[in-house]
């Protein structure tokens, strides 16, 4: 079957190497249309999403992140990202969002049973977009992990992200350096009941 949407599905991978150069206005208003145009609860459409640009403000972000994975942040189960993210941060030339020109974080307001949920359906129009567009695209977690450090929600209520809100996941966004390859999806991972 011959589809656009299931050939971006199909090709899209999850970027970790991307250029310098930035995106252009017009594909990150596109992307930013497409996040707000996916399904949520009850029609809900309460969710935030920022994009950063300014690379001094992405580097403090880091920064922020780096020092909280270092000093303040604790697994709270034993997910293997997080172990590694903690591991990561020591390297000091360590950048959770892979160096990317852009960055967007997806929140929502608070005690919404839905939020994660209706952020991530946003994000994976983001995805796919970007896809189409020719971009590289990364979902991030460490900014939800360490959405109740202290210093980093100061932070972002500098950027405009209220801080009752709940930070539900982020991306990169940028062209890609290095292409990734595609995994073997895993066997018995679906089931029809007719």
């Amino acid at each position: 079957m011959t589809n656009l949407v299931i050939d971006a599905i199909h090709s899209r991978r999850s970027t970790r190497a991307f250029t310098e150069e930035q995106i252009p206005d017009e594909h990150l208003h596109a992307l930013l249309d497409v996040a707000v145009w996916a399904s949520s609860g009850s029609n809900s459409q309460s969710w935030l999403f920022t994009a950063i640009q300014n690379k001094d403000i992405m580097m403090k972000l880091n920064q922020i992140v780096r020092e909280g994975f270092m000093h303040r942040y604790e697994p709270d189960d034993d997910y293997p990202g997080k172990v590694f993210a903690k591991t990561a941060a020591q390297n000091e030339k360590y950048n959770f969002y892979y160096h990317a020109p852009t960055f967007i974080i997806a929140s929502n307001v608070p005690d919404y049973a839905n939020a994660m949920a209706d952020c991530a359906l946003g994000m994976e129009n983001i995805f796919l977009a970007a896809e189409s567009l020719g971009l590289g695209s990364c979902y991030i977690n460490q900014v939800h992990w360490m959405e109740h450090d202290e210093i980093l929600r100061n932070f972002l209520a500098e950027l405009g992200i209220p801080k009752e809100h709940t930070i539900c996941a982020s991306a990169s966004i940028g062209y890609i350096a290095k292409p990734t390859v595609a995994q073997e999806r895993k066997p018995n991972t679906v089931k029809i009941v007719r």
